[in-house]
């Protein structure tokens, strides 16, 4: 990228999957050194409907269900903030991270408009057919309501 694209502030919204990544790459590509990267990882609410009692016949059983669920993913988490921290320390990147649970279209609306961020980058949905669940971001919301650039990098298959 030629260096008058690059920016001081990047708002990232990354999950660690294949587009999240790309996203990412593109995120470092566009970073100064000193630059700060914003990184939000935003906990789909989706996941608590997943405590359906068809099959978990009891509160205890629930709550034990539950508890398991988010260690789950509070383990994603911390393992892809661990990695992000490395690869911004190793390119002298300001590393700043969010975690929130939410709609991520709204999340990422609400905290671009905290700022300071110069450019929002996203992953592309994922290609129909890919496995994943799909809490998608959606990009014409996102470009109706922010206001600064949003770049949406192409999945990498």
């Amino acid at each position: 990228m030629a260096p008058m694209l690059r920016t001081r502030h990047i708002l990232l919204a990354s999950h660690d999957t294949p587009g999240a990544r790309a996203a990412e790459k593109t995120a470092y590509s566009l970073c100064r050194a000193n630059s700060t990267l914003h990184h939000l990882i935003v906990v789909p609410d989706f996941w608590k409907g997943m405590m359906g009692d068809d099959w978990l016949n009891n509160a205890a059983t629930r709550d034990t269900y539950a508890d398991y669920v988010e260690s789950q993913l509070e383990d994603e988490v911390r393992r892809h903030i661990r990695r992000l921290m490395r690869e911004t320390s190793r390119r002298k990147i300001r590393y700043r991270f969010e975690v929130v649970v939410g709609k991520p279209t709204d999340s990422l609306i609400a905290r671009a408009a905290k700022g300071p961020a110069d450019l929002v980058i996203i992953g592309s949905p994922r290609p129909k057919g890919a496995v994943g669940l799909r809490s998608r971001m959606h990009p014409e919301r996102l470009a109706e309501n922010l206001k600064m650039p949003l770049l949406i990098v192409p999945h990498p298959g």
